[in-house]
């Protein structure tokens, strides 16, 4: 070019047109630079630029190594970054790992910051997943909704997680003053958000009573998404009651995926703890034991009060999937476990070990995730009928 016999041989100065706004004179010094030497020095805060410069110039292995510093370095500030930059760049392996990284922080680590960056089509993807490790039970994944939904319709909004639900709550009362007998979701502000509110499990959040009356009050969801579900689940409560229901025989990972009950819990330090789940789980009343790193799922019927109605049928199963994880400071995980999916079958009070654990691998704190399925899914009829991806 400067040489032949082209018209730029007899210039001084040559404009080169970057169509790339990410590419900067810094990141193109970087890139021929790479050219001349096998090892890059490449800054987290630098990774887009250069990977735009890379990608531009097909520089196969400087693509690559920008890819693992981006995989190595995804935390809450440069998430959704990375996977804006690894969708435009065609990295799909960072993309997948910016969501499992969602996957397992955005309910772990709330923060502020990551709920106004995340975008409408990340978030529908993630409250869809059933691989969304939920802390407590699916209500926290509607509330979390609520707060992420106020940051982004007011991103000017400057205060404390702590701070977050309140003036939330404050902002949507205001706002059902003005769409009487409107849920919040048709109303011209809210039906960008359908897509996403349309993946929530409803019928985990109906089935206690306090989250139900506050779903209710709230009424940003409509109230006929709402009856369509409280249907479902009267049909399968009486199937329970009345129909000798005694749980899920075999795996069905379709229904699982799309329809488990999503619930976890944190535990600070090493102990001996015992819980169970809020809400009406159709007579299973599900006790959860970690003791001397054991995980014992125990099904509750005499010993001792239970939370709802208790089937006494001899035998009942459970479709289930039990995780543990526990994550560095940057939200990258540092151990995991999982039993996939099982079903487990408990006579009265039975119960039974589902996880023992190498005390090396154990790091506190410890975040259990669970997914359930109390009744047989290839009763629930109606659940077909509902229409879980309509937009509108």
């Amino acid at each position: 070019m400067f040489s032949g016999s082209w018209k730029e041989s007899s210039m001084n100065i040559i404009e080169l047109e970057i169509p790339d706004q990410n590419i900067d004179v810094e990141a193109l010094q970087v890139a021929f630079g790479s050219l001349y030497r096998d090892d890059v020095l490449i800054k987290p805060s630098r990774v887009v630029a250069i990977l735009a410069a890379a990608c531009m110039l097909q520089l196969d292995g400087l693509i690559q190594q920008c890819g693992e510093t981006m995989k190595e370095t995804i935390n809450v500030k440069t998430v959704c970054g990375y996977y804006t930059s690894a969708g435009t760049y065609g990295l799909d392996s960072v993309k997948k790992k910016c969501l499992e990284w969602l996957l397992n922080n955005l309910m772990t680590h709330q923060n502020v910051e990551l709920f106004k960056e995340l975008s409408i089509n990340v978030m529908k993807q993630l409250i869809g997943s059933s691989n969304l490790f939920v802390m407590q039970v699916e209500m926290d994944v509607y509330t979390a909704l609520k707060k992420w939904m106020f940051l982004q319709l007011v991103p000017s909004w400057d205060g404390s997680l702590k701070q977050l639900l309140t003036e939330t709550d404050v902002w949507f009362s205001k706002q059902r003053k003005d769409f009487e007998g409107m849920s919040f979701l048709e109303t011209e502000q809210g039906k960008p958000f359908v897509s996403v509110f349309r993946h929530l499990r409803l019928q985990y959040i109906i089935s206690d009573l306090a989250s139900a009356r506050i779903i209710e009050q709230d009424a940003i969801v409509p109230s006929e998404w709402l009856s369509s579900v409280y249907k479902q689940q009267w049909f399968a409560m009486l199937r329970a009651e009345q129909d000798s229901e005694v749980g899920p025989q075999e795996i069905n990972k379709e229904e699982l995926e799309g329809n488990s009950m999503r619930c976890g819990r944190k535990l600070a330090k090493d102990g001996e703890y015992c819980w169970r789940w809020t809400g009406f789980n159709f007579g299973f009343d599900l006790l959860v034991t970690y003791t001397n790193r054991y995980v014992i799922f125990k099904r509750n019927t005499l010993n001792q009060p239970c939370s709802g109605s208790v089937s006494l049928q001899p035998r009942r199963s459970i479709a289930f999937r039990l995780r543990l994880a526990s994550f560095d400071s940057s939200g990258k995980l540092t151990c995991s476990r999982t039993t996939g999916y099982q079903i487990l079958t408990l006579e009265k009070d039975q119960e039974q070990v589902v996880m023992n654990l190498d005390s090396r691998l154990l790091i506190f704190p410890l975040y259990i995730c669970c997914n359930f399925l109390y009744i047989s899914p290839e009763k629930r009829v109606e659940n077909n009928h509902h229409p879980e991806n309509a937009e509108n």
